[in-house]
């Protein structure tokens, strides 16, 4: 199991010994929630923070847009050069031109699916994408209890995935912890995203040891 530190709930007061701290602590990559105030009703951080986040890193970013205007948003982390780019399906009309634009530039496309949103509408598009982030609980914020039927809907994303012999990973974000890992590595996912969990913790390396099963 990889696992994505998600800053959201890191301490902003010091937020590059946060990254440095988590990295240090066994971190696969470092997840970064942006939020617009518009598709979900939360406002967090841009291009300028997320730099400062990356200088402080050693391990790749992994960007998680939570907006509208998709394409805005993505042309302005492209630069910043992040493993991943995930952008919701639900808001994106031309999700195969994006996913071609944000590949062109040598960054990693991938979607994300909110808890209601079926597994079949990545049907004609998993074959593009290199990973799908499921939502384990209603965007927004952190701090949220797993929503446990997102355990179906990774096993239906896996068999999506090997019907289709995609190359694919599988991320999960939200109420992620020490209690539901087995399940969600036993359900078929690769990259667990924990908030709460880690910055939450008087051990962060213990607490990243608990997800790496």
């Amino acid at each position: 199991m990889y696992v994505a530190p998600s800053i959201l709930s890191a301490d902003f007061g010091k937020l590059a010994q946060e990254v440095k701290d988590v990295c240090e602590a066994g971190a696969d990559l470092i997840h970064i929630d942006v939020m617009d105030g518009h598709f979900v009703p939360n406002l967090t951080i841009g291009p300028l923070v997320v730099d400062a986040v990356a200088k402080a890193s050693t391990k790749p970013l992994d960007i998680h847009l939570m907006v509208e205007n998709v394409p805005f948003f993505v042309d302005l982390f492209l630069p910043l050069k992040p493993k991943f780019i995930s952008f919701h399906i639900e808001e994106e009309k031309h999700p195969l031109r994006l996913i071609d634009h944000i590949r062109q530039h040598g960054v990693s496309p991938a979607i994300v699916l909110n808890p209601h949103t079926q597994i079949s509408s990545l049907e004609y598009i998993i074959n593009e994408i290199d990973m799908v982030l499921l939502m384990s609980v209603n965007p927004g914020f952190g701090g949220q209890k797993f929503i446990s039927s997102v355990l179906s809907k990774v096993v239906q994303l896996r068999e999506l995935i090997e019907a289709k012999n995609a190359k694919c990973m599988i991320e999960v974000d939200g109420g992620v912890n020490g209690l539901n890992i087995s399940d969600l590595d036993n359900a078929g996912v690769d990259i667990a995203v924990a908030g709460s969990f880690i910055f939450g913790s008087n051990d962060y390396t213990g607490a990243i040891r608990a997800l790496k099963i």
